[in-house]
C-alpha cells in the first residue's frame, strides 16, 4: 500500500532553519507530483509548496516563497521542503501529499502522510 512519512519537524527559534523529509514507498514515485499542506491548530489546512514529477515546475504559497524551497529525489523516493527563516506563524503540522498533477489544491492529492510538527518559538 502507498505511504507517505514525514520526519524532520521540531520544536526551533524564530529565524531557525528546518528541513522536512517525505519519504514515499508503494507508488512509482516519479508518476506523482509532490506537495507540502500545513494546518495550525483551529485553522484550516493549508497549501504551502508543490513540485512537479520531474521537479522542473514548482509552486509555494506567497506567505512562504522565497523562504522555502522543495525538492524531490526521484531515485530516492524523497521529496523535501527546506525552510529558513522561520518565523512562529509557521508552526503548524506538515503533511506531505502525491497528485498525478501538480496543484495547490488538497482536492487533488490522493494519497497524504501523518504529519511532522514545527514549532517555531518567538
Amino acid at each position: 500500500q502507498v505511504q507517505l512519512v514525514e520526519s524532520g519537524g521540531g520544536l526551533v527559534q524564530a529565524g531557525d532553519s528546518l528541513r522536512l523529509s517525505c519519504a514515499a514507498s508503494g507508488l512509482t514515485f516519479g508518476n506523482y507530483a509532490m506537495g507540502w499542506f500545513r494546518q495550525a491548530p483551529g485553522k484550516e489546512r493549508e497549501f504551502v509548496a508543490a513540485i512537479s514529477r520531474t521537479g522542473s515546475m514548482t509552486y509555494y504559497a506567497d506567505s512562504v516563497k522565497g523562504r522555502f524551497t522543495i525538492s524531490r529525489d526521484n531515485a530516492g523516493k524523497r521529496a523535501y521542503l527546506q525552510m529558513n527563516s522561520l518565523k512562529p506563524e509557521d508552526t503548524a503540522v506538515y503533511y506531505c501529499a502525491a497528485s498525478t498533477q501538480i496543484s495547490r489544491y488538497s482536492r487533488n492529492y490522493a494519497y497524504w502522510g501523518q504529519g511532522t510538527q514545527v514549532t517555531v518559538s518567538s
